[in-house]
């Protein structure tokens, strides 16, 4: 299987955001929207996909959040690679998840993000319909 970075793709700043890495990071995996996605066969639930970025690995392993930027950042090698490493060290790892929830819950406040992108799916649906 080849490696799975899911992001929520009805959030503008999530998806300016996995734009910028299909451009600028060389990673081996498919970065796909979860709307998108075989999450069955990812090993994945619609929830956790709300919850965080999820990273699946080839093996079929998941990490969520700064753990799973980390993952892809590490897969795409050189600099990216170090980054990545530096981002799984113990203090680094422990400030990255507040900073990560931070950054999820102000999303629909940063540059690229709409009002959208702070509701969950299911408000998502009722207001605009399902888009799948």
């Amino acid at each position: 299987m080849t490696p799975t970075f899911v992001y929520d793709g009805d959030c503008a700043f999530c998806t300016t955001c996995a734009e910028f890495i299909e451009r600028r990071i060389p990673t081996h995996a498919r970065v796909i929207p979860w709307q998108f996605a075989d999450l069955d066969g990812l090993g994945l639930t619609q929830e956790e996909c709300e919850e965080a970025v999820q990273w699946v690995a080839a093996d079929g392993a998941t990490a969520a959040g700064p753990d799973a930027i980390a993952l892809l950042l590490r897969d795409a090698g050189r600099a990216w690679q170090l980054a990545g490493g530096a981002l799984q060290l113990g203090p680094v790892r422990l400030a990255a998840w507040p900073a990560y929830r931070w950054v999820a819950d102000h999303r629909h406040l940063l540059p690229g993000g709409t009002a959208a992108c702070s509701l969950p799916q299911a408000q998502r649906d009722l207001l605009f319909g399902n888009q799948n």
